[in-house]
């Protein structure tokens, strides 16, 4: 028998857990400025490269994830696609370019890892946000908390965010094979997730999210056969949603209110509010749609579609600031046509189906794995109705890093079952 030298062994030990280490260090550096996440992003990137050239089991495992990571080329494709035959800058190809770095970071994936230390780097990850909006929001008087690398302009993204990870920990909470100490750290990451993400007050996000919740608790008790830590969970939630609804003294339940106000009242002549100004959004959106049903107008060209328009006068001043129709799916529609919105449909769709079909599977890692992949997809799925969920960085990263993640995990896991 060959004797391992120690240093051989010790890699061997090590070498999973910095891997794992810094996997679960992504999401947070997703929300956060400073260049110095570039570095973690490249050493992942590089070392998935290394994996898919020089190790040929590594390679056996990421081909069983090949739907989605062939459809991951088709979107990379058929954005640089559109870029040339509408004659755009190469600028509007940033987004589907970092496609290409997470079909090469989740090639670590194909490794064993330290699957708990994941999972409790992507529940601080939702901890530490929270705690950012906690402090704006009661320490530094904003309205409605932005996070780290937020503004304004990106709270609906943040929220969104955030609650992803957070319903990640709501997963491993429900797991009753782990230790209380450790299903009570990821209750109280997910806690301070869903309590920052409510001090956004972003609406698609927390509407989205309800049946998000509902379908986690649903799984959970149809797997396990347990009903008491899921009614716990569920009204642990509803408690933490009640204190922020009272901590910030109406302001949430007001915005609620004004949807019903403002989609009534919509008209050509009254555009003004976040909603009204969507609906003109969709109305423009749908005309371009029609207009341009085969190549659409081009990525990133809605925002000048629509200065067009309201040279015309037929759309409204009120939604001149907007580069984009606040809809995944219209987006799609406006800058690629129907094979645009098809490529997204199938984007949704495709690993909803892949991972809906293992949330069951007798292997705890296989399944949780698959919970936290469909969440993913369906968050961004019901949030993509009201809102753009794929055109900034911060959510566009998430997205294919869980979901690319979760497939070549779950093919390693089925394939080695370690």
């Amino acid at each position: 028998m060959r004797v391992v030298p120690p240093a051989t062994a010790a890699e061997r030990r090590i070498a999973p857990l910095v891997s794992t280490l810094l996997l679960a260090l992504l999401p947070l550096s997703f929300a956060t400025p400073g260049r110095a996440k570039v570095a973690l992003v490249g050493v992942l990137f590089f070392y998935g490269l290394y994996l898919l050239i020089a190790n040929r089991q590594a390679r056996a495992i990421y081909r069983g994830a090949r739907p989605v990571t062939w459809l991951c080329w088709a979107l990379v494709l058929f954005a640089a696609a559109n870029i040339l035959g509408h004659g755009l800058r190469w600028n509007e190809f940033d987004l589907p370019s970092h496609i290409l770095l997470f079909l090469g970071i989740t090639a670590v994936f194909t490794q064993p890892l330290r699957l708990a230390w994941f999972w409790r780097g992507l529940s601080m990850a939702a901890a530490v946000l929270g705690l950012v909006c906690i402090y704006q929001h009661y320490f530094q008087g904003a309205e409605r908390a932005s996070g780290i690398d937020g503004g304004d302009w990106g709270v609906i993204e943040l929220a969104m965010f955030m609650l992803v990870l957070s319903l990640s920990g709501v997963v491993q909470l429900l797991r009753p094979q782990l230790a209380m100490p450790e299903r009570v750290f990821h209750a109280g990451c997910a806690a301070l997730g869903m309590f920052g993400a409510l001090l956004t007050q972003s609406r698609g996000p927390l509407l989205a999210c309800a049946p998000v919740f509902a379908l986690v608790i649903g799984c959970s008790i149809y797997r396990t056969r347990q009903w008491r830590a899921p009614l716990v969970v569920l009204a642990g939630a509803v408690l933490v949603a009640s204190g922020a609804v009272l901590l910030m003294r109406g302001e949430i339940v007001a915005r609620f209110d004004a949807i019903g106000h403002e989609v009534r009242t919509y008209s050509s002549n009254d555009t003004q509010g976040a909603v009204r100004e969507r609906l003109e959004m969709w109305r423009v959106a749908t005309r371009a749609f029609a207009e341009h049903p085969v190549a659409g107008v081009g990525i990133d060209q809605f925002g000048k579609y629509t200065q067009s328009q309201m040279k015309l006068g037929l759309a409204s001043d009120s939604i001149a600031k907007y580069e984009h129709p606040h809809s995944e799916y219209l987006e799609a529609a406006v800058a690629g046509g129907v094979p645009g919105l098809i490529l997204l449909l199938l984007l949704f769709g495709m690993p909803l189906v892949l991972f809906a079909r293992r949330v069951f599977d007798p292997d705890d890692a296989v399944a949780v794995s698959a919970m936290v992949g469909l969440l993913t997809v369906a968050m961004y799925a019901l949030c993509g109705l009201t809102d753009n969920v794929l055109y900034r960085s911060m959510p566009h990263s998430l997205f294919f890093f869980l979901v690319l993640g979760m497939t070549v995990q779950i093919s390693r896991l089925r394939a080695t079952g370690a």
